[in-house]
């Protein structure tokens, strides 16, 4: 058997054929599955080999697209047999039913399907990728586990409920509402979500992702409504917060562990008319390097320049969610060294820096982040950062702290780089302050990465062009999203940022104090070498990274104002 496997997958472009003859002789000594333990090495082309060991066995391929399972098909073959096994219902015809596997030589999965159908069954090959997903579509996430549960093995009053740990890498063999959130967060984990919402309906609880800065649905059983209450009780327990209160939102954090790899999550809960919602944003132990910030030349030279200055204020702007942490991070990240003392107030702390003094915002106690940033001038430090200039004394004791000789970092809520001048003003901040302190307003956004599995070269009208503001390249082709089973058929895997950045010169300081217009401070700084967010994220699609469809849309009040 092991020939034939080598040899099947040496015509099915195996990348290294002597570790595919090692990891088949190391299964077979382990009892392990062969075909299992070749797909997770990752050495073969998934289809080419399981199409080939299915026509060496006599297997059909089953050619038909499978997306989801339907009703009937999940009553025949129950989600325990479904998951355990990863074994797939396919059609219900008479008294013929037809399954999906891709591990033909798996007699367990074959007895178990036996014992529990009495009818005629007609195996079919498939791939893992496709049999996981039409599971997952079909089932739901965790949807063994709840089988177990409504069953009787577990209950809302379940004392699992309590349990401590916040390791979800335990293979718990028990059905409880643990390892049934365990599953949830895993899953989450798995598809680089950043943020879960568990949201109650009428008559359904909704279980969101958010991958890519967009919003998934993901499938969840159909009657998971009749656990809401233990599922974010659970939450809330390990969240260390009140599950007896829920008529006032809460605010929490769980510490988190997955295969070693320490996760923090922050959760916040609101109280609604069809029950509490829970939101998780979920934090993992991030690397901040400039590389992972993809400036290209002219904006990477900007910003080390800005790095390399003594003291004055550097403002990071956009709305929630842009990456404006990240890139705040990313600089803390350059500038920490032994001879510099860097001390941030932060609400909340998302990532804690080696050798950087974090302090976390706690209104209840008055720690706000004018009252932090008052103390943090006079602990003598070389780098601020300021969470947030959510108010005039804030920015005020910022700008005192820069015309001290500290420098500083801090972010606003503003739609682009010049409206970040405008927004100081309205606070009050005198003119001549805003320019006799500020270094550099920075604008940015993400943008979703095009999968480079399935991208293809996009068909657009010239009149699409002209009304993006786009203009065509015949050296570089603008790609479109597809869709396939690595992206989830989204066509995207993974964000980047693009930006803007307005330095301000001794011009613009002039015409900061003079009162200039947003329009004129703009078309100055544009003069004087800055690339709008726009004109940016056209050059991440002449280099095939994203689609003119996404830099339209998170640019789009940029392009509105440049308009006007």
């Amino acid at each position: 058997m092991i020939q034939n496997l080598l040899k099947i997958a040496r015509d099915s472009h195996c990348t290294d054929v002597r570790a595919c003859e090692e990891i088949l002789h190391g299964a077979a000594e382990d009892q392990r599955s062969l075909i299992r333990a070749i797909l997770d090495a990752r050495v073969v082309d998934e289809a080419k080999f399981l199409r080939a060991v299915g026509g060496w066995l006599g297997i059909p391929w089953w050619e038909e697209a499978i997306n989801s399972v339907a009703a009937p098909l999940r009553e025949k073959i129950p989600a325990r047999i479904a998951l355990r096994h990863q074994i797939v219902p396919l059609r219900l015809e008479n008294n013929t039913i037809w399954v999906g596997l891709y591990d033909p030589f798996d007699l367990v999965a074959r007895q178990a399907l036996g014992a529990a159908l009495d009818q005629k069954i007609v195996y079919n090959m498939l791939t893992r990728t496709q049999i996981l997903q039409a599971l997952r579509q079909g089932y739901g996430i965790g949807a063994e586990t709840f089988e177990a549960l409504l069953e009787g093995r577990a209950n809302d009053n379940d004392p699992d409920l309590r349990q401590e740990t916040n390791v979800i890498d335990v293979d718990d063999s028990e059905a409880s509402v643990v390892k049934f959130v365990n599953q949830i967060l895993r899953e989450a984990l798995e598809q680089r979500a950043t943020d879960i919402h568990c949201e109650p309906m009428a008559d359904d609880l909704r279980i969101r992702y958010r991958i890519d800065g967009v919003l998934h649905e993901i499938p969840v059983p159909s009657n998971i409504r009749v656990l809401q209450a233990s599922v974010i009780s659970r939450l809330k327990v390990m969240a260390r917060l009140d599950i007896a209160e829920r008529r006032l939102p809460q605010d929490g954090r769980i510490n988190l562990e997955l295969d070693g790899q320490p996760i923090d999550v922050r959760v916040a809960t609101i109280p609604s008319v069809t029950g509490e919602s829970v939101s998780l944003r979920l934090l993992g132990q991030e690397k901040f390097t400039f590389d992972r910030l993809g400036l290209d030349s002219n904006s990477r030279h900007r910003i080390e320049h800005l790095l390399s200055l003594p003291n004055g204020i550097v403002l990071v702007t956009g709305p929630t969610g842009c990456g404006k942490s990240t890139s705040l991070y990313t600089f803390l990240s350059i500038l920490n060294t032994r001879e510099r003392r860097i001390v941030t107030v932060e609400d909340p702390v998302e990532y804690q820096l080696p050798g950087v003094i974090q302090i976390a915002v706690k209104p209840e106690i008055n720690l706000t982040f004018a009252t932090g940033l008052r103390s943090i001038l006079r602990g003598d430090p070389n780098v601020i950062m300021v969470g947030e200039m959510r108010d005039r004394e804030t920015a005020e004791i910022a700008i005192r702290g820069a015309l001290t000789g500290h420098l500083v970092f801090s972010t606003l809520h503003t739609n682009d780089a010049i409206g970040g001048i405008t927004r100081l003003l309205d606070m009050g901040i005198e003119p001549f302050l805003v320019g006799s302190s500020v270094r550099a307003f920075i604008a940015q956004r993400l943008v979703r990465v095009l999968c480079t599995r399935c991208k293809q070269p996009g068909e657009y009208s010239w009149e699409y062009f002209r009304k993006v503001g786009f203009a065509p390249d015949k050296d570089h082709i603008p790609y479109a999203a597809v869709g396939c089973h690595a992206c989830r058929n989204t066509g995207f895997q993974g964000r980047a940022a693009i930006y803007e950045i307005c330095m301000v010169s001794p011009r613009i300081q002039d015409m900061i104090v003079a009162g200039k217009a947003a329009s004129a401070l703009r078309a100055a700084s544009v003069e004087e070498g800055m690339v709008p967010l726009r004109q940016y994220g056209w050059t991440k699609v002449y280099e095939g990274v994203t689609t003119i469809e996404e830099v339209a849309r998170v640019t789009a009040a940029e392009l509105e104002m440049a308009e006007e």
